[in-house]
């Protein structure tokens, strides 16, 4: 029998309801002999509640306290849990962050995991209980509670299952794996039975939701085996793992990630010598703006035009930084764009097949569309596109690249 590290989501412990689906399938697992950890996230919506009402009583909540508020969400699911596992004759015990002992740096708000003791669970697990952990939470060398940042449950329990050498990590969500692409966008998109690391963590990077990036590193550095699934139906879910001997089999293109969160800057008419770069991206940098794709053309007249992208709720701030150093390196004028969108095809399939920017362009090309930035990597193309074309560009590669057929070509 395998030992399994399963998390649960805000949305599927919503309700006292889901919390007992919950508890009746996670006591199928143990009835079956499997040895189950279970991590669970606060009830959708009560972290949101909880941060609300920290802003009634001041705009700027200490990040300490802001920690002890939050973590108090997970810690309701796992007694409820536990309760509703009991009630079926489940022996169950809850756990918080700290009595587990997941120690943490002290980055309040975003802290990163750097040990676990995990010898109090290895006990439950031998007497035959199901192990209850709060997810997102931790605590640091101080005894202080310190959270993950959002999302963090699904760090919590890769990192469980790390520790605990387990057989799988399951992560149930309100989707039943990872898909070709959004299915709100393309009706035939398809979910995928496998990916590697690097294809999740570049889906994550770009846009896609279902997993945590962190998670997915942690993952891929400890080497546990991945597993999305829906808590509302049954299914084998997406197996996220390393690339294999079959790899030579991969499709050209597993997946199209995009996001609608982008904006797009230009400095025009800067000097073009060395430094520049740093000089125009160091102020943007010390602001805590995060840049993603950049552009920088050579001029004819020892003059260049600097382009890159930020997210779109930084374009105000960005412009702003822009204008100010525009007059200090005789900058020609400064100019953004905040309607645009990055589109992104993804696949380790990439690496051993020539012409896949070809085809790429050809079907964007088909459609009108025009690109405006180009971004590579070994296993994605990225482009940046007007917004209004981006579902249109979405459905074009899909099926330029067949990923609505069962098996897609791997040529």
């Amino acid at each position: 029998m395998a030992l399994l590290v399963q998390k649960f989501g805000g949305t599927s412990v919503g309700s006292t309801g889901r919390i007992e689906a919950v508890a009746e399938k996670v006591s199928k697992f143990r009835g079956e002999g499997h040895d189950v950890v279970v991590v669970v996230s606060a009830m959708s919506g009560e972290t949101n509640r909880l941060i609300g009402l920290a802003r009634e009583i001041m705009e700027e909540p200490a990040p300490r306290e802001m920690d002890v508020l939050v973590s108090t969400g997970e810690q309701v699911t796992i007694a409820l849990l536990s309760m509703a596992l009991q009630k079926r004759g489940c022996d169950a015990r809850s756990y918080t962050g700290s009595q587990v002992r997941i120690l943490t740096d002290s980055a309040h708000t975003k802290a990163r995991i750097r040990e676990i003791d995990e010898q109090n669970m290895r006990g439950d697990l031998e007497k035959g209980r199901v192990v209850v952990v709060a997810g997102f939470q931790g605590v640091d060398d101080n005894g202080n509670i310190t959270t993950l940042g959002r999302g963090g449950s699904d760090t919590t329990a890769v990192a469980l299952a790390a520790a605990l050498k387990a057989d799988e990590c399951q992560i149930y969500t309100d989707v039943d794996g990872v898909y070709t692409t959004d299915p709100r966008v393309v009706d035939s998109a398809r979910r995928l039975d496998r990916i590697t690391f690097e294809e999740m963590l570049e889906m994550a990077s770009l846009g896609s939701k279902v997993l945590q990036i962190r998670a997915v590193e942690f993952a891929g550095k400890y080497n546990v085996p991945l597993r999305v699934l829906s808590s509302f139906e049954e299914g084998e879910g997406t197996l996220i793992t390393f690339e294999d001997e079959s790899a030579m089999e991969q499709p050209v293109v597993s997946g199209i990630a995009f996001n609608r969160d982008e904006a797009k800057l230009t400095i025009a008419g800067v000097p073009d010598t060395p430094g520049i770069a740093l000089r125009i991206l160091k102020p943007v940098s010390d602001a805590n703006i995060e840049v993603d794709m950049i552009v920088q053309n050579v001029g004819a007249d020892n003059h260049t035009d600097f382009t890159f992208t930020v997210h779109r709720n930084d374009f105000r701030r960005t412009h702003e930084i822009l204008e100010r150093l525009a007059d200090e390196l005789g900058a020609r004028e400064v100019s953004g764009d905040s309607k645009i969108a990055k589109v992104s095809i993804v696949g380790v399939g990439m690496r051993s097949h020539a012409g896949v920017a070809t085809r790429m362009f050809e079907a964007l090309s088909n459609e009108g569309i025009n690109i405006r930035m180009i971004s590579t990597s070994e296993i994605k193309i990225s482009v940046v596109i007007d917004e209004k074309y981006l579902e249109l560009a979405v459905r074009a590669l899909h099926s330029a690249f067949e990923l609505d057929k069962a098996e897609p070509e791997t040529r």
